[in-house]
């Protein structure tokens, strides 16, 4: 199977407040991200990260999340991954980090970057754009009208849209 997800900023207390998380702490939060990731996601499984995984955590802390996570991990950088850069930082934990990936699955292309673009590859031939970034934007009609000028084929893939879980490539399928 294959999966999605953005935006889990480990490590990041902030985000809590900042996009109305339901949790109590950090700790908490990365638990319930860990748990509710590998309640989806098995061994043998790909997902794909687009981007803001870790947030000023230690990197240390960043490689024994990413250890601890089911699958075969990709990283789409995002804007907060720094920890990439670290020394520290164990890079066997990723199958690989880009800043744009396009993959292509059942003559389906699908254009993975850690924003949202407005055109993307393929974009008149019904490829589907995936991002994050933009946590819940838009979500309370503030900023919706920026969004559906995206359309139907550009997904949020942000744990914050989907339950603080992976987003299977089936379950986008369906939706499209």
């Amino acid at each position: 199977m294959i999966f999605f997800t953005a935006d889990t900023h480990f490590c990041h207390a902030n985000i809590i407040s900042l996009c109305g998380r339901p949790f109590s702490d950090v700790a908490q939060m990365n638990e319930t991200l860990i748990a509710n990731w590998n309640e989806c996601v098995n061994h043998n499984d790909e997902i794909y990260i687009l981007g803001d995984f870790a947030f000023r955590g230690s990197t240390l802390e960043t490689n024994r999340i990413a250890k601890s996570l089911n699958g075969r991990k990709h990283l789409i950088r995002g804007n907060h991954d720094k920890f990439a850069d670290d020394t520290k930082f164990d890079r066997s934990n990723f199958e690989w980090i880009k800043d744009y990936y396009v993959l292509n699955y059942r003559k389906t292309k699908f254009v993975l970057f850690h924003y949202p673009i407005l055109e993307w590859d393929g974009y008149y031939r019904g490829s589907v754009h995936l991002y994050g970034h933009v946590h819940n934007s838009g979500m309370d009609g503030s900023d919706s009208d920026k969004f559906k000028m995206l359309g139907k084929r550009a997904i949020n893939v942000g744990v914050d849209l989907n339950d603080y879980r992976p987003v299977s490539i089936e379950k986008i399928l369906t939706e499209l």
